[in-house]
């Protein structure tokens, strides 16, 4: 977004954790930044809403994300599964993917770089590290490094 005029940018969490989801999405509220914030559960569910297949059939209901945060552990498709799907695919690994795990082992870590990861973030413990971490996130990849836009899914 450098120099360019503020638009509604579109995150997609993946998570399975309600509770997380909820924090997260408070945390990006008190960044102020203007985001579409988008929900699924697992991965089956992310790549449902990246393909716009089923729930997620009509364009108004699967806005192409401007960043995507994953989970690792999920159910059905964990995070890893999903990553490598989304690096593997020539219309969807444009999009930043940023982990945003309770992980914070190495392995997890140089796995997700490996598949493709443009981030990795532990999940801070507290709700104010956890504000300052979105607006850090908000900040890095919305205002100060350009984004492809659209990409059409």
């Amino acid at each position: 977004m450098t120099g360019a005029t503020k638009r509604t940018l579109t995150i997609v969490l993946a998570d399975d954790d309600v509770d997380d989801c909820l924090l997260t999405k408070e945390a990006l509220a008190e960044s102020h930044a203007v985001i579409n914030l988008r929900f699924v559960h697992d991965g089956e569910q992310l790549m449902e809403y990246l393909h716009q297949r089923g729930r997620y059939a009509t364009p108004d209901d699967a806005t192409r994300p401007d960043l995507i945060l994953l989970d690792l552990n999920m159910p059905r498709m964990n995070g890893r599964e999903a990553l490598e799907e989304i690096k593997s695919d020539a219309r969807l690994r444009s999009i930043p993917v940023v982990i945003l795990t309770t992980s914070s082992a190495d392995e997890d870590i140089a796995r997700s770089y490996n598949l493709g990861a443009n981030s990795f973030v532990t999940k801070p413990v507290t709700f104010q590290s956890l504000v300052r971490t979105m607006q850090t996130l908000s900040n890095y990849w919305f205002d100060l490094v350009a984004l492809p836009t659209g990409g059409g899914m």
